[in-house]
């Protein structure tokens, strides 16, 4: 059917079809990238190092290294504070933590505003 495409990398399905910039199965309703997946098929990991070139991982402590304005919110966030448990996502744009602030709330921020702490 498709001989381009590669098979699904986690059912091995071999009708996937593209949806926009995505590669979908039918069978099991995966989603991915073509560019994220090794020739193999596996999927490859992304390394994200934080403004200093330490490699980050989910639940490190992070540090905020400048002053960041919130939209919506009188304050910022300070330099200096301290960020527990973060979550490394594939977020919108630059943003790959999901994390949350004290006293601002869930949010995302980007690797090149923290250090790992």
């Amino acid at each position: 059917m498709n001989d381009t495409l590669p098979p699904c990398p986690l059912c091995s399905s071999e009708y996937t079809y593209e949806m926009g910039a995505l590669l979908v199965c039918p069978e099991c309703a995966h989603e991915w990238s073509p560019a994220a997946a090794s020739d193999d098929g596996e999927p490859v990991e992304t390394v994200i190092k934080d403004a200093v070139g330490n490699i980050l991982a989910d639940g490190d402590t992070v540090t905020i290294i400048k002053d960041l304005k919130v939209k919506g919110s009188p304050t910022s966030i300070k330099v200096g504070t301290k960020v527990r448990a973060i979550r490394l996502v594939n977020g919108v744009g630059d943003h790959d933590i999901d994390c949350k602030v004290d006293g601002f709330g869930p949010m995302q921020l980007k690797s090149s505003v923290v250090k790992k702490a």
